[in-house]
C-alpha cells in the first residue's frame, strides 16, 4: 500500500507479516477465536504479528486524519512468508526494485526498540548407511549410530559457541539446535538412513559464509569417524543478521521519545536473538528498527505457544507511538 504525500520528504515503510505457525495444543481460548478476556486478545498471531497490521494501518490513518501538509510518504508492506525466510515477500519486492524506502519500522514489541538481530543458518543432514536385518547387524552399516556421534559433536560445539560473546545489548552468543530427527524403518532393521535438521543462530559479529563452512567441516569430521556412512548436507535457509546502523538514529530517537511519553517509562534500544525479515531491508541499505504492538518479551506473549495473546492497551499505545513517530518525520 503506497500513501504518497508531498515532495521532498522521506518514504517510511511499515512491515509486518501475516503468516504464522500452526496453533498446536493446549489452548484454553480458541486459537482462531479472537476472544477478548481481561483486556487481552487471544489467538494465533495476535502478538506476532497480525496486531501490527492494525497498529500500522491505524497509525497511518491517524496521521492523515490531521489534515496537515506532509512530505514524503508511507508504505505498508504486509507480507506472508516471514516464517520461511521472507525471500518471496519483502525480499522479492526489494530485489525487483518495487520498493526502496528511506526508513523502515517492522513489527516488534512495545517496550523496546530493536536495532540488531541474530542471523540463522538451517541445514538438513542425511546420513546414509546400509539397512540390514537386526539378526545380522554386521551385514549393515548403522546410520543411527553415526547420527549419535554427530549429535554428540554438534552439542559439544555449543560449548565453544558460548565463548563467542556479542557486544550487542540483548544478544549473548551463538548457539546450535537440532530440531528434527527422522530415521529407520522398523524395530528389527538396522537403520540405513537418518535425517537431521539443525538451526545455527549467528550473532551480528559473525560472517555467515564462514559459519556455514565451519558447520560443514564439523559434520564432515564427525561422520568420518563412522566408516561406511555418507553424509548429504543441504542448506535450507541462510538468513543474515541485522547489524547496528547509525542511519536509523531518527527512528530510534522518535520512538524512544514518544514511547516514554505514552508508556510512562524509558524505551531502551537493544538487539534480539530472533531473526526477522528486517535483515532483507538492511542488506539493501535501508536503515530500520523493530517496534510495534506487544509485551516486553516473546515468552510473555506466548507467541508460537498455546494461548498467544496481546494486551489491547499495549496495541492502542503502540499505535499512538508509531503515529507520532510518522508525524515527526513527515510533517
Amino acid at each position: 500500500v503506497r500513501r504518497p504525500y508531498g515532495q521532498g520528504g522521506k518514504t517510511i515503510a511499515l512491515n509486518a507479516h501475516g503468516d504464522v505457525v500452526p496453533p498446536g495444543e493446549g489452548w484454553t481460548h480458541g486459537p482462531y477465536s479472537g476472544e477478548v478476556a481481561d483486556g487481552k486478545l487471544y489467538g494465533r498471531a495476535s502478538a506476532v504479528s497480525k496486531s501490527d497490521f492494525a497498529s500500522f494501518t491505524f497509525a497511518t490513518r491517524a496521521l492523515e486524519s490531521l489534515g496537515l501538509p506532509l512530505k514524503g510518504g508511507v508504505e505498508l508492506h504486509f507480507t506472508y512468508d516471514e516464517e520461511f525466510g521472507g525471500e518471496l515477500g519483502p525480499g522479492w519486492l526489494l530485489s525487483h526494485g518495487h520498493t526502496k524506502p528511506d526508513l523502515l519500522i517492522a513489527a516488534g514489541f512495545s517496550y523496546q526498540v530493536v536495532t540488531a538481530h541474530n542471523g540463522c543458518l538451517q541445514m538438513e543432514v542425511t546420513l546414509h548407511g546400509l539397512a540390514s536385518h537386526a539378526a545380522y547387524p554386521h551385514t549393515g552399516v548403522d546410520a543411527l549410530q553415526a547420527a549419535n556421534q554427530l549429535l554428540t559433536a554438534l552439542y559439544a560445539y555449543n560449548g565453544v559457541l558460548k565463548t563467542r560473546l556479542s557486544s550487542v545489548e540483548g544478544i549473548t552468543h551463538p548457539y546450535l539446535n537440532v530440531g528434527r530427527i527422522e530415521g529407520g524403518s522398523n524395530t528389527n532393521v538396522v537403520p540405513g538412513k537418518v535425517l537431521l535438521k539443525l538451526d545455527r543462530r549467528m550473532i551480528p559479529e559473525e560472517d555467515a559464509t564462514a559459519v556455514e563452512a565451519e558447520v560443514r567441516a564439523l559434520i564432515a569430521e564427525a561422520v568420518a569417524r563412522s566408516p561406511g556412512v555418507r553424509a548429504d548436507v543441504k542448506r535450507l535457509l541462510l538468513a543474515t543478521s541485522l547489524k547496528p546502523d547509525a542511519g536509523n538514529a531518527l527512528l530510534v530517537a522518535a520512538i524512544q521519545k514518544h514511547g516514554e511519553a505514552v508508556f510512562g517509562e524509558p524505551i531502551p534500544e537493544s538487539g534480539t536473538p530472533l531473526y526477522t525479515d528486517v535483515r532483507l531491508y538492511g542488506a539493501q541499505g535501508v536503515p530500520a528498527v523493530i517496534y510495534g504492538a506487544g509485551p516486553r518479551t516473546v515468552l510473555e506473549s506466548n507467541a508460537k505457544r498455546a494461548d498467544e495473546h496481546i494486551v489491547l492497551e499495549d496495541l492502542r499505545r503502540a499505535t499512538k507511538v508509531v503515529a507520532r513517530t510518522l508525524h515527526d518525520l513527515l510533517a
